[in-house]
């Protein structure tokens, strides 16, 4: 059994994959203070209280977007399973072309995503991946990365929108009856559901233009199952789309 971890800003994902599919999903909060000992303990009670043998993982991948917590992770996981991590880094073998200004500065996270979409659908796909940042990739119709666009996720804009002034209060994303509303707070929800999702569908609607064709579109995050039933467009949701491109990245650099 593969053990991958998908390293975010706000949370770590923690899948267990067999034979190509994932059994199990775990999710534990991102601190940067946390020693390895102390993931360490904190991924083995989790693994051991789901049932989990220690003992059935052959191998584990590691994609991170917070540097300083690589190695840390790394070591962790090497206490827990006894193996040594790939990390999704520059120079691994992904099957992906990066057809970007500087192919080394791409996210581990987008390469993860890009990897994944291309095996499991229709080329070309836009890929959104709803996290605390919202990044958007595409992968064309030749299976090449050519870039993407990035702005802030949802619960990142609704934290800055009240921190950031007198009146406004923390709301929960949610969706309200109409777009159109008549108190703060439902206004504040509206912005954070609709605005949104119309925002995906302006960027869907701009992206493929510049393509000269339709698109597959998919959406993957944490936030993203609460966005997309309100999208105009056809958005298939694939909540563990970054896990299953790790499953591969493995598969194409683990040592035979």
């Amino acid at each position: 059994m593969l053990l991958a971890l998908d390293v975010g800003n706000s949370n770590i994902v923690i899948g267990c994959i067999e034979n190509g599919e994932i059994v199990h999903v775990f999710r534990m909060v991102t601190d940067i203070n946390k020693t390895e000992f102390e993931y360490a303990v904190e991924m083995k009670n989790i693994l051991e209280f789901e049932g989990i043998d220690l003992g059935t993982f052959d191998g584990a991948i590691i994609s991170s977007v917070v540097p300083p917590l690589i190695n840390v992770l790394k070591s962790a996981v090497k206490k827990v399973t006894g193996k040594t991590a790939l990390v999704v880094s520059a120079g691994i073998k992904t099957g992906m072309n990066i057809l970007i200004d500087d192919p080394a500065t791409l996210g581990s996270d987008l390469v993860a995503d890009g990897v994944a979409a291309m095996a499991h659908y229709k080329l070309p796909v836009i890929v959104f991946d709803m996290g605390t940042a919202t990044t958007i990739s595409v992968i064309d119709q030749n299976g090449s990365y050519i870039g993407g666009a990035l702005f802030p996720g949802v619960q990142l804009s609704m934290n800055a929108l009240s921190s950031g002034t007198s009146q406004l209060p923390r709301v929960p994303i949610e969706p309200t009856e109409k777009a159109i509303c008549a108190n703060t707070i439902d206004c504040m929800k509206s912005g954070a559901i609709y605005g949104t999702a119309a925002m995906i569908d302006g960027m869907v609607d701009r992206f493929e233009e510049e393509l000269g064709t339709k698109a597959t579109v998919v959406a993957t995050g944490g936030l993203s199952g609460r966005i997309i039933p309100y999208c105009r467009h056809k958005i298939h949701h694939d909540e563990n789309l970054l896990l299953r491109g790790l499953a591969i990245i493995y598969e194409k650099n683990r040592r035979k």
